[in-house]
């Protein structure tokens, strides 16, 4: 129960006064500042400015097109991004903000060069490029802050690549299979890359990973589960389900685990699971309702024997 909501239940049940339930509610602390507010906010309120300012630049360019020359667009975007990392080096206490600026630059640089010149590059080069440019401000910032977004970057150039690779279709095909594996395992090693075994070089924190897991198992379940219905033999299908397979045993070591990515991925292998078994019930010509029926409850059982191992997990490692 809200710890505000049981303060007022215990306030009625025992009848306080007014001098009664202001005591109560000074015990309870709601007149007290939260906890490290003060070290929280202006650092929220910094990262939220920078993110607001990155991205306003990137629209105000937008809707000066017409006034603004080609140089002009160039200088600007190139000028914020050197004053941002001049302002990183100097103004040590900024350096977070600054660089998140920076690296929303860059971005907005390279799609400007794209638009005005029509290399005839695909679009995930841009952010290819993107990532590989941003990686040393993320780097340097050690924060969750960059290496977030960066991981955002990152996935959609997989995504766009393996889309590219496969001829600009989201079509599954059995013999794209090298394509998927090559563009799930780029994801997987990003994740790997944010890990905690790697921590100490790079200082990300859990929620890079947890982005990065979310992203590679909406990824690898998506396209397997479209490769279980598009094809006879389903080759990417048995590929992702071992990959996430893999991923759900990992997470679940005592050096990696972590209870909101092994819930993400579980849940996205409990999809190709129940995926599979559609499959395999609902294919023949038998009885369609007994099939549903049926699947249901295999896929209940198989949620339920998920969530409990993973409680089994939570706990001993609380223990």
């Amino acid at each position: 129960m809200d710890l505000r909501l049981a303060v007022y239940q215990l306030a009625s049940t025992n009848a306080l006064d007014a001098q009664q339930t202001a005591q109560l509610h000074a015990l309870a602390g709601f007149q007290r500042e939260p906890s490290r507010l003060s070290y929280w906010l202006p650092r929220g309120v910094a990262v939220l400015g920078a993110a607001l300012l990155g991205l306003g630049l990137i629209f105000w360019v937008a809707a000066n097109w017409e006034e603004l020359g080609r140089m002009g667009r160039f200088a600007l975007l190139q000028a914020v991004f050197l004053a941002a990392c001049l302002g990183a080096f100097f103004v040590p206490k900024a350096r977070i903000p600054l660089l998140l600026v920076a690296m929303l630059s860059i971005g907005g640089l390279f799609a400007y060069f794209g638009q005005t010149y029509q290399t005839g590059a695909d679009p995930w080069q841009l952010f290819a490029v993107w990532a590989v440019l941003a990686l040393p401000l993320c780097l340097v910032a050690r924060s969750d802050v960059l290496w977030t977004p960066w991981m955002l970057v990152l996935a959609s150039a997989a995504a766009l690549w393996m889309q590219a690779q496969a001829g600009h279709r989201w079509r599954i095909d059995s013999a794209d299979l090298g394509i998927f594996l090559t563009g799930w395992l780029v994801q997987l090693l990003a994740c790997a890359f944010v890990s905690p075994l790697l921590a100490r070089w790079t200082g990300a924190g859990s929620w890079t990973l947890r982005l990065g897991l979310v992203l590679a198992t909406i990824l690898i379940t998506g396209t397997a589960i479209s490769a279980l219905f598009s094809n006879e033999l389903g080759t990417p299908y048995w590929a992702g389900l071992g990959l996430l397979a893999v991923a759900c045993a990992l997470l679940a070591t005592q050096q990696l685990f972590d209870v909101f990515g092994l819930s993400a991925v579980a849940l996205g292998l409990n999809v190709l699971l129940a995926g599979g078994l559609g499959r395999a019930l609902l294919s023949g010509s038998g009885d369609g309702i007994g099939g549903l029926v049926l699947l249901g409850l295999l896929a209940a059982f198989s949620l339920a024997i998920t969530v409990q191992g993973i409680l089994w997990r939570t706990r001993q490692e609380a223990a």
